[in-house]
């Protein structure tokens, strides 16, 4: 994994243990655990995708299940795009990661309108149907913040004085890393 790479996922992260942290303390099955193995291990994929077309979140999975990492498998696979949630699906640890990774662009927390527009630069390649369904994808996560905020004390803005942001390359003492075969 690439040292942005690595950066960007300790900042995911941190804006995902903040909101599990929360929603566990108003009594949501959320595992803290999955959450932050999940979010740090997102991006797995994206080194090896980066000069192809392949699908960094699949590849990613797949190096999870080649690995044993089954119980986040899941969480890695869904980062870009949600496959099974829908409005009254309860939240859980897959929408936490992915909600995360879409507020942090690089390794700094943006808004949504901010990572949206990112992303439309970066891979919409001006082509309407990419552009398109980058938006669909990002309505999806309005919904969700919409959602996951009614259940949290503070406001998707205030993310970035929350999230306490360590420089990049370095650990929280008690954090668990995972070695891959």
């Amino acid at each position: 994994m690439l040292e942005n790479i690595k950066a960007h996922s300790i900042i995911v992260e941190k804006v995902a243990t903040l909101i599990a942290r929360e929603l566990q303390n108003n009594g949501n099955a959320i595992s803290l655990e999955r959450v932050t193995a999940g979010a740090l291990m997102h991006d797995i994929g994206k080194t090896l995708c980066l000069n192809s077309s392949d699908d960094h979140a699949a590849k990613g999975r797949s190096i999870c299940l080649d690995n044993d990492l089954h119980e986040i498998a899941d969480i890695v696979g869904d980062h870009v795009r949600l496959r099974n949630y829908g409005p009254s699906s309860p939240i859980g640890d897959i929408e936490i990661v992915y909600y995360a990774d879409k507020r942090v662009n690089h390794d700094v927390i943006v808004s949504l309108d901010e990572r949206l527009a990112y992303l439309i630069e970066r891979y919409g390649r001006n082509e309407e149907y990419i552009c398109n369904r980058i938006r669909e994808n990002f309505d999806l996560c309005r919904a969700l913040e919409k959602r996951l905020f009614t259940e949290l004390p503070f406001a998707p803005e205030d993310l970035n004085d929350l999230a306490p942001v360590d420089k990049p390359g370095t650990d929280s003492p008690g954090r668990t890393l995972f070695r891959l075969k």
